[in-house]
């Protein structure tokens, strides 16, 4: 998460715009608190999910960014996305079809956690944190959507993030299961302390995630 002196410190969008051919597409001035969510709901073509690429490092050229996204009391805006460190769940799970499910969670284990026993305890730990237990030698394909969602959040949970970018990750799921993993990847955010950003066009998303909503577009 971010930290600051130690302390959980949040996420700072300071005077950050968006512009596409020299029109602005957004302005955002907000802080994050740890564990809360800010809400940017909008139409298709707005510019949300180009504020997350832009917070997470990955902004196409095509776009202009401007202003400093602070973590941890320093400016990130001009770091690579891997040096960011932001956990990203979009609308689609990708999951790597090649490994199993453990394989796609080891994966995402820090460096720092050396030794195969205990890189698979941790992933095992993980998946039984969102209900999955036993599922570490699964196949991702033999999953249905709402067990592909969890495993998508326990890998990301697993990557020790230090805020979280969530773009429109429940749109693809009925409504039973969108309730069910809107509760856990947002109770998951609140345990673990980490400030959240959300972009959607369903105003059920923001209510659920239960912060600020700032309305674009």
């Amino acid at each position: 998460m971010c930290l600051k002196n130690g302390n959980p410190a949040g996420l700072r969008l300071d005077s950050v715009r968006i512009r596409l051919d020299g029109r602005e597409l957004l302005a955002v001035d907000r802080h994050v608190a740890p564990g809360e969510t800010l809400t940017v709901m909008g139409p298709s073509g707005s510019g949300k999910s180009t504020l997350l690429a832009y917070v997470g490092g990955f902004l196409d050229p095509v776009f202009s960014g401007e202003g400093r996204v602070i973590c941890g009391g320093r400016d990130i805006a001009h770091l690579p996305a891997e040096e960011r460190h932001a956990g990203i769940l979009f609308q689609d799970p990708l999951l790597f079809p090649h490994m199993s499910v453990g394989g796609n969670l080891v994966f995402a284990i820090p460096q720092a956690i050396a030794g195969r026993k205990a890189r698979r305890a941790r992933a095992e730990a993980a998946l039984a944190d969102v209900g999955l237990e036993g599922f570490f030698d699964r196949d991702p394909d033999t999953l249905s959507g709402g067990q592909k969602a969890r495993v998508a959040l326990a890998r990301v949970l697993l990557s020790e993030p230090n805020f979280l970018l969530l773009d429109e990750p429940f749109s693809k799921l009925d409504m039973q299961l969108r309730d069910q993993t809107r509760s856990l990847v947002f109770d998951s955010a609140r345990r673990s302390r980490l400030p959240v950003i959300l972009v959607t066009h369903d105003e059920a998303d923001a209510k659920a995630a239960g912060g600020e909503v700032i309305e674009i577009g």
